[in-house]
């Protein structure tokens, strides 16, 4: 260190990274030898020599943070000195403490004594170093504490003459010191609290928003540790230093506090992960409590920046508004997290906000709060309307910056953290809160809670929650009701989808009586030609529940043609829900349809939906499609007949599809239709046993539908074409089945364009990924082939190929010994040919 110290006079000088590692080094070195009595007690015999060392060292040391000072003498150079040094002063040994406070003060007594330099940007670090020292003035070590007020005269006086030398005073500096030293009094070992309180109200012309910022931070330092770690005497004299220092600064200088607020938010939050001891913790959170009392706009704000999902450290931050005194206001508490609340996750812009998510979290953490929950009561439905719209919001939405915290988790690798499942649980925590843990559990019941949170169901989940608490009378149904009326013409899509989604149920309600009817039936019958396909159905729903009061039913059935027309080309498990909802309106009804044309367009709508992806959709329209067939009333009109025997194609081939439950509603379904029609279908339609091994049952069906449906006959191929590009490979193989027997049926129907899709289809099909789908496409053009010969298909004359179903079912080059009725021309036998020379290359 000594030749460090001759070395500092030399070019170049350090750069200021490579001071604070220096004197980082030097410090640590140093600071961490053992105390000079137990170096002196281990080796006794050299007791004297190892306290001369011992000092010499010391001074080795003050000697060169003195020079590296001097090296560079600005506001920057003194800080990179006295930082390492703030560590030390928080060590659990006495011995450690008294050096830093040594080495402190040295360092401003020489500074004091130089003063080269003018700050005027004011002391550098001056919060933490007089925070610091601050602390120590509580030090159950005298003389550490002793030192440490000597410390803050030093720091006073350097202030004053700063400020005296911006005014261009002319003071003595060592009679400036005397003055300060009894102007901030004697150390009082006894009483060392009011030497801290004198100290801050002292410095209050020299702390600006940062300084008290700074000073806040180093106070919350000394809580690290707890009384175990630190020594119960210790430990509790720094709680009481911390919160007698807390308190007096946010007493004198809270609105200086006003703009750092974020950052001290910040700071407390950073600290509680290293404070344990639950008396310690109180203390720290204590500026919490204290600036919401008089900013509570700005604390809520800075806690709201808090990482999601919230650990335990930020909940605390949050209780604290109102578990301690001063507590804050909680109405105007709770109107800022509801004004958070209806904010968007995602902005115009496409950048995504945690504050709603965060409003959210702060909402869970007070509703376990009881005190509170007189106050929530007061804006519950707001509260809970507001969070149903943000888990629609936040479906499939990844906000930035938030996973699961690993500390509050054991395990190595944390649950990912979805946003819409957290608002969910804000909202289930809400409800039972409030007393409504039936509805709670009529969710759980029926998957609610998992549909809130699903794209595609988040309206059944809030249709089921809104109708929970009309089946259980929850008490605030009526000023939900009135508050949703505004709201459904509000905000965007999925705004007003969740808002009318809960409206809806609500019309089961009495009060909906004295709602004008502009609100409930003229709102509805609008929403039934909303671009969006669930207003749609929701607003089916609303009409349905309508058409129960006596007044209502008739105007709802006159508007039953625009609810039926509002479902094409909407999905499937959409119209499913419509349909049944639809079909209230039907049961126990005397009037009746003459011409059937609302049933014709329900079959027209569900008619599409047999071959859905899910097995669920297509049982329910499958069967529903049966029970909409019961409704219809003879005699049979054109357009009844052209939509059944539309459905014969698709119930077939869908019946073959291998599920055991679809393929019984099928069976159900077309027996209603030929009890309808009158049809004598062969028996064998009606089985549900695979095509595989019987295709002369396929043909005998094909050839039942083109004798008696010989008009219908091209749109059987038309619908077996279609089904032969379905995703699923058990459509595809059945219709390659039924067009290979139905191909041979139509004979001087088909038209060249249909024997050409044919081909292409089959040719398709020769290449599905599904093995079973190839083979059955290959024989299905073999049987095609075949078939000609066997129908007496006229040839073309002197045409080179034929069709020999006695040997190969090949085309043969010879037409020596056919007969001569078989020589005739044809369009259909060179199209065949055609097609056979294309499978033979």
């Amino acid at each position: 260190m000594e030749t460090l110290t001759q070395l500092s006079h030399k070019q170049p000088v350090l750069g200021l990274r490579e001071r604070s590692e220096l004197v980082n080094a030097c410090v640590k070195s140093v600071f961490s030898l053992p105390s000079v009595q137990a170096m002196q007690e281990k080796d006794e015999a050299k007791a004297e020599a190892i306290q001369i060392l011992y000092h010499q060292t010391l001074d080795a040391l003050q000697t060169l943070l003195n020079a590296l000072f001097i090296e560079d003498p600005t506001p920057v150079g003194l800080k990179s000195i006295l930082e390492p040094l703030g560590p030390w002063m928080y060590s659990e040994k006495a011995h450690e403490r008294a050096r830093a406070v040594n080495s402190n003060v040295s360092v401003l007594n020489h500074t004091l004594l130089t003063l080269p330099f003018f700050m005027s940007s004011g002391f550098p670090a001056l919060g933490l170093l007089l925070g610091r020292l601050i602390l120590r003035i509580g030090d159950p070590d005298e003389e550490i504490g002793r030192e440490a007020l000597d410390g803050i005269t030093i720091l006073y006086t350097i202030l004053e003459l700063q400020k005296r030398a911006r005014d261009k005073e002319q003071t003595n500096k060592m009679d400036l010191y005397e003055t300060n030293k009894r102007f901030l009094g004697p150390y009082n070992p006894v009483s060392p609290c009011q030497n801290i309180l004198r100290v801050i109200s002292e410095f209050g012309d020299f702390l600006g928003p940062q300084q008290v910022k700074d000073l806040l931070l180093a106070a919350l330092e000394g809580l690290k540790g707890g009384s175990e770690a630190l020594g119960k005497d210790l430990g509790e004299m720094m709680q009481l230093a911390s919160e007698v220092t807390l308190s007096s600064v946010l007493e004198w200088y809270r609105n200086r506090a006003l703009e750092v607020i974020p950052e001290i938010m910040q700071g407390i939050y950073v600290q509680l992960s290293h404070i344990q001891e639950p008396r310690a913790r109180e203390v720290a959170l204590l500026p919490v409590s204290l600036l919401a009392s008089s900013f509570m706009t700005e604390v809520v704000v800075a806690l709201l920046m808090c990482p999601l999902p919230l650990d335990s450290n930020g909940a605390e931050m949050w209780r604290q508004l109102i578990l301690r005194k001063p507590s804050c206001d909680v109405r105007n508490l709770l109107d800022l997290l509801l004004t958070s609340l209806k904010e968007k996750p995602v902005t115009k812009k496409g950048r995504a906000s945690i504050v709603p998510l965060a409003a959210a979290s702060g909402l869970c953490e007070l509703l376990s709060v009881n005190s509170c929950m007189g106050r929530v009561r007061r804006i519950y439905p707001q509260l809970l309307l507001a969070l149903l719209i943000q888990v629609h919001y936040h479906i499939g939405l990844n906000l930035p910056g938030c996973m699961a915290s690993r500390k509050d988790t054991k395990d190595a690798q944390p649950p990912a953290f979805v946003p819409v499942r957290w608002v969910v649980k804000v909202v289930k925590t809400l409800l039972l809160k409030m007393g409504c843990s039936y509805e709670a559990t009529f969710l759980e019941d029926q998957g609610g809670w998992d549909f809130l949170g699903q794209a595609e169901n988040h309206h059944r989940g809030v249709s089921l929650l809104a109708r929970a608490m009309v089946h259980y009378s929850c008490q605030e149904l009526c000023r939900i009701l009135y508050l949703l009326i505004p709201l459904l013409e509000r905000g965007d899509e999925k705004h007003k989808i969740t808002a009318t989604a809960f409206f809806v149920e609500l019309l089961q309600m009495e009060q909906v009586r004295r709602i004008p009817e502009e609100y409930s039936l003229g709102r509805m019958a609008e929403g039934l030609s909303h671009r969006d396909p669930i207003m749609k159905v929701l607003s089916i729903r609303g009409l349905v529940i309508l058409a129960r009061r006596s007044e209502k039913t008739a105007k709802v059935q006159a508007l039953l043609p625009s609810m039926v027309k509002g479902l094409q080309s909407v999905d499937g498990q959409l119209v499913v829900e419509a349909i049944h909802n639809l079909k209230t309106i039907f049961k126990g009804q005397d009037r009746k349809f003459s011409d059937g044309l609302v049933y014709v367009e329900m079959l027209q709508v569900l008619l599409p939906h047999f071959s859905d992806s899910r097995e669920d959709v297509r049982c329910s329209c499958i069967n529903l499609y049966g029970k909409v067939v019961q409704k219809l009333q003879s005699p049979c009109t054109p357009a009844m007949e052209e939509q059944l025997i539309g459905t014969l194609v698709p119930l077939l081939l869908v019946m073959q599809e291998g599920n055991a439950k679809v393929s019984q509603k099928c069976v159900k379904t077309l027996f209603r239709c030929s009890c309808f029609m009158g049809w004598e279908l062969p028996k064998r339609a009606y089985s549900r046993k695979p095509w595989d091994n019987h295709q002369q049952t396929v043909a005998k069906i094909c050839k039942y539908l083109v004798n008696t449906h010989r008009d219908s006959a091209s749109k059987f191929l038309s619908q077996s074409l279609e089904y032969a590009k379905n995703s699923r490979a058990s459509l595809r193989k059945s219709s390659a089945m039924f067009i290979g027997s139905l191909v041979p049926c139509m004979e001087s129907i088909m038209t060249e364009d249909c024997l050409n899709e044919v081909k292409a289809a089959l040719e398709n099909l020769r290449h599905d990924l599904e093995a079973s789908v190839c083979i059955c496409a290959a024989q299905a053009q073999d049987h095609i082939l075949a078939s000609c010969w066997r129908n007496s298909w006229p040839l073309p004359h002197g045409d080179s190929w034929v069709c020999d179903p006695a040997t190969t079912h090949r085309w043969s080059p010879s037409c020596e010994n056919l007969p001569t009725s078989h020589q005739r021309r044809s369009w259909i036998m060179q199209a065949l040919g055609s097609w056979k020379m294309s499978l033979k290359q």
